[in-house]
């Protein structure tokens, strides 16, 4: 019994040199993990009306990567579009906010892929007699932020479903951000909006009767954690997918997808760069 306690602390031990070796030096001299996030994005990244600290599945996530790796976890609340200087200027070490892995963003992070997500179409219950389908929205006036790909995306989409059938375009709306379009579908200036599959449900939960989404998503869409494109990131996109892999091999990844009901989104498995 002896032995076999001593073996296990011997593994345990050695998995932990393991983890901090992997980790880029100057990361592990300070101790902690530098994250950019912008917590305005439930279930992803939000701040708790409770108690006002952060909260979400990625906040949760990347505190567990902290641990597996050994390291504290050091919180930066980060515009979205600052986060990947924030990153190329060592401001920060990655950042968590539900970012899609696309090929222009390649060009300047490395993405660890550790979440499906897609753009959904939805609209509101004022519209619910009018709009009973996304091709119900050619004609109409539908936004999304214009921090992402999606306006692009809602324009592709239209030619595709509503022009190369004889209908009319769709007016593509960029709005400040999700939490604007979800404003202005409520006050009728737009038909429709777009926003991440992974956040419909909590919205939905939020405000019962409110907004209801169209089919399914017209995207698919890997998110990752941008790291920079140097040998210290790649050291540390590395290691964090190393502390993924063994969150998805012990359970606590896909206890958080439950908690955060992403039932349709986990990604396995984790991948480096794969984003289309």
């Amino acid at each position: 019994m002896l032995r076999t306690t001593l073996t296990a602390a011997l593994l345990a031990a050695t998995t932990l040199a393991a983890q901090a070796q992997a980790l880029p030096e100057r990361i592990k001299t300070a101790g902690k993990l530098v994250i950019a996030t912008q917590p305005n994005y439930p279930p992803i990244a939000f701040k708790d009306p409770a108690t006002n600290q952060l909260s979400g599945f990625d906040i949760e996530l990347g505190e567990a990567i902290g641990k597996e790796l050994g390291v504290k976890v050091e919180w930066q609340e980060t515009a979205f579009a600052q986060m990947l200087p924030s990153i190329q200027t060592g401001r920060v070490d990655m950042a968590m906010a539900g970012m899609s892995d696309l090929p222009a963003r390649r060009e300047q992070v490395d993405f660890v892929d550790y979440m499906v997500s897609g753009a959904q179409f939805y609209t509101v219950t004022a519209f619910k007699d009018q709009i009973k389908a996304a091709e119900d929205l050619c004609g109409k006036s539908v936004g999304a932020s214009r921090s992402t790909n999606w306006p692009v995306q809602i324009g592709e989409w239209s030619q595709a479903n509503c022009v190369a059938k004889g209908k009319p375009a769709i007016n593509v709306v960029g709005t400040e951000g999700s939490v604007d379009a979800r404003t202005q579908i409520k006050t009728q200036r737009l038909q429709g909006a777009v926003q991440g599959s992974e956040t419909m449900g909590h919205f939905q939960k939020l405000e019962p009767n409110t907004y209801i989404p169209l089919g399914k998503p017209f995207t698919t869409t890997l998110v990752g954690i941008p790291v920079a494109k140097t040998a210290e990131g790649a050291q540390l996109r590395d290691a964090v997918k190393a502390a993924l892999d063994k969150l998805q091999a012990n359970g606590g990844y896909q206890a958080l997808i439950q908690k955060y009901g992403l039932v349709d989104n986990p990604l396995k498995p984790i991948s480096i760069n794969k984003g289309q």
